[in-house]
């Protein structure tokens, strides 16, 4: 990886960290937890995705800990959810919409780094899944909802499979990632808020209790 890459990818990290962030940040304030509860809730939701990805391809330490940076970045995202809450509910779906350009850089970052460790294609993008669904499982958890992954009514994970399918694609025929970089998060962004918004579903079994 290219210097000029690893500046790319490390922005698009940053970029995702503060999306999911005020995610989490704003889910707290949504649940009248206090300014530490705040300021916890979007670290947590902003790391723990990377966290999982660095330890299970064995970077380490990860890098949510190497540096300052990602904790300066949540805590000013935090305090900016708990005294300007109302700037961000001028967006319908504030936690969500956050969370959806998280989901779908971090799915891409996380693939990308994978691949760049020398992790097999199909597993790359397994763990590129994971670092942008782990933080907003762990998020939903704490703030003591059913995790938004699991929904049958919203659809969540296949916007990240759908992005990193691109990302794998385009890797196996010799892509460069950059190239594929933006078109992939926003396929993401896209398939997730029209989720939202169009309240597409995945199918239940025949079987389930309403």
């Amino acid at each position: 990886m290219t210097p000029v890459d690893s500046a790319f990818f490390s922005s698009l990290d940053l970029a995702g960290t503060a999306a999911f962030a005020i995610s989490g940040a704003m889910l707290a304030v949504k649940k009248r937890m206090d300014i530490f509860g705040v300021l916890v809730l979007a670290f947590i939701t902003a790391v723990t995705g990377g966290v999982i990805r660095d330890l299970l391809i064995g970077a380490v330490p990860p890098d949510a800990f190497r540096n300052w940076h990602m904790l300066a970045l949540t805590t000013i995202a935090g305090v900016l959810c708990f005294f300007g809450a109302p700037l961000f509910d001028r967006f319908r779906y504030p936690v969500q919409l956050f969370d959806a350009a998280g989901l779908g850089m971090f799915a891409v970052s996380g693939t990308e780094k994978a691949l760049h460790f020398g992790i097999d294609p199909i597993m790359s993008g397994a763990l590129g899944i994971i670092t942008g669904i782990g933080g907003g499982i762990i998020r939903d958890v704490l703030a003591g909802r059913d995790p938004i992954v699991l929904h049958p009514s919203i659809i969540y994970a296949v916007a990240a499979i759908a992005a990193v399918v691109v990302v794998v694609a385009g890797h196996a025929f010799g892509v460069q990632v950059a190239t594929l970089t933006v078109p992939a998060a926003a396929l993401c962004f896209f398939l997730r808020v029209m989720a939202i918004y169009r309240k597409w579903t995945l199918p239940t079994s025949p079987w389930a209790k309403s």
